[in-house]
């Protein structure tokens, strides 16, 4: 269950101008308690640090120990990163869904890819979706006494015995009566559902969402929101399982079935509460909804909505970067998956109207992943050096960070894509520098030459290969 044994959490950084600065902690030291309570993970640091005076022991470098007395304002954070968030280990997933993505990667990568996460803790901190399926009573004790909301909840079918068949756990048949937990408690939740054609499709995806809305209403809504999302398969899932990509035809039929409920409940409560993954308008072929339609895009970090705020950033990037003249004169490659060719394309005309600026689209398909329509973080080096390999890149590849595992260095040259291949070695052979680019304002001023920093940067050859002026 991962809360057998706490590790004294090792230091990664110490913020400048910091109280941790200021009485001398270093990268290194591991915190081992505080006020004589050894912290289970970032949830208790920061609980335990609201405190106006701290006693804290401390485990140097060298394996000293030492024992420090702070006195600050309340609530003021010491200004300490952790190398991780759970201190007494990841509390991982005990269902067996064969839609799962976890089980569905080649082995022989690094260890961090076959964690299956279902921890309560990521999920009030970051945002991951768990199944409740394995939560002790204490764990259900601590969320309520420290009202750790939002969580974010894999739901997939309210029926008990259909979400016993999917997530394949007798004890997934319980999420009615959680769910009615959270109620009691006043706490709340967003839930997804991942549609597999066949499964949990139909009238079963009407009942679930219908379910659902059932604890939308009320002095305060438990479930905020809900996402619906494909089922996502690669070619190394298991041969056994008997999933089925969604095909055009069925993407349509759920964004049918899907907007009508949205009308039904933006009728009762004046929110669609129910929102679908942009992929569904992608596999279908159909325009994406307005920015309206999202409202405050509760379901963000899920894929819902994520290109229509890009291209709402884009306009306003372009407006307050792009310039009318680019010189001198620079051609660049953008790489995305295929999935959003034609959402793009707007960006990428809007970008080559600027006089002396070339800017191509590079749409890949996955073919390490064995996926027609691949989503841009999803792409992986082995799909960049495979899809790119006889192309004209020009003088730089514009990558989207998506689709990198940061380094711990936080250097881009040394960050890896999801096959373990670095973004120097995939520059190195595509002879070609790469540029990263975090998000929209990154993209415009790159393609205008506004000068980045190195970390942004992966050259390919001597630095004077891509200079932006």
């Amino acid at each position: 269950m991962g809360t057998l044994a706490i590790r004294p959490p090792r230091i990664t950084r110490v913020l400048p101008d910091s109280i941790a600065a200021e009485v001398g902690f270093e990268p290194g030291d591991a915190l081992v308690s505080i006020n004589r309570q050894r912290p289970r993970d970032l949830i208790d640091y920061r609980f335990l640090c609201a405190d106006e005076v701290l006693v804290l022991e401390v485990l140097d470098g060298r394996g000293k120990t030492h024992h420090l007395t702070v006195e600050k304002d309340i609530d003021e954070d010491l200004g300490l990163e952790f190398e991780t968030a759970l201190f007494d280990g990841l509390m991982q997933c005990n269902n067996a869904c064969p839609f799962c993505f976890i089980d569905q990667q080649p082995p022989g990568k690094r260890n961090s890819l076959y964690l299956k996460d279902d921890d309560y803790r990521l999920s009030f901190l970051y945002g991951s979706y768990l199944t409740l399926t394995n939560l002790l009573p204490q764990e259900w004790e601590r969320i309520s006494q420290l009202r750790l909301s939002p969580l974010y909840v894999s739901v997939h079918a309210t029926e008990p015995d259909l979400r016993c068949r999917l997530l394949k756990n007798p004890r997934a048949g319980q999420i009615l009566n959680q769910l009615a937990w959270f109620q009691a408690q006043r706490l709340q939740l967003h839930a997804q559902v991942v549609v597999c054609p066949g499964l949990n499709d139909g009238e079963h995806l009407t009942r679930t969402l219908e379910d659902l809305a059932n604890f939308h209403q009320g002095e305060m809504a438990t479930v905020i929101s809900v996402a619906v999302v494909p089922v996502g398969l690669t070619r190394f899932r298991p041969s056994e399982d008997q999933l089925s990509p969604v095909t055009q035809a069925q993407a349509e039929a759920v964004i049918d079935q899907v907007e009508e409920l949205q009308s039904q409940f933006y009728q009762r409560w004046g929110s669609r509460f129910t929102w679908l993954a942009d992929e569904w308008f992608l596999i279908a072929r159909r325009p994406l909804p307005q920015a309206s339609a999202y409202e405050d895009y509760p379901q963000i970090g899920n894929g819902v909505g994520s290109i229509r705020q890009f291209l709402e950033d884009f306009q306003r990037s372009a407006q307050r970067y792009l310039p009318g003249v680019v010189t001198p004169p620079r051609s660049l490659t953008w790489v995305v998956g295929n999935a959003v060719e034609t959402a793009f394309q707007p960006v990428v005309d809007r970008l080559n109207q600027v006089e002396g600026l070339r800017v191509n689209l590079a749409a890949l398909a996955s073919d390490y992943w064995g996926r027609e329509i691949t989503v841009t973080g999803l792409l992986t080096g082995h799909d960049l050096l495979l899809g790119l390999a006889d192309r004209p890149l020009g003088q730089a590849l514009l990558v989207p960070a998506l689709m990198l595992k940061p380094s711990d260095s936080g250097d881009y040259q040394d960050s890896c894509f999801l096959d373990d291949r670095r973004v120097a070695e995939v520059s190195q052979s595509l002879k070609c520098p790469i540029l990263v680019v975090e998000d929209t304002d990154a993209l415009v001023k790159t393609c205008a030459g506004v000068p980045l920093s190195s970390a942004t940067t992966a050259s390919y050859g001597q630095a004077g290969y891509w200079t932006p002026t």
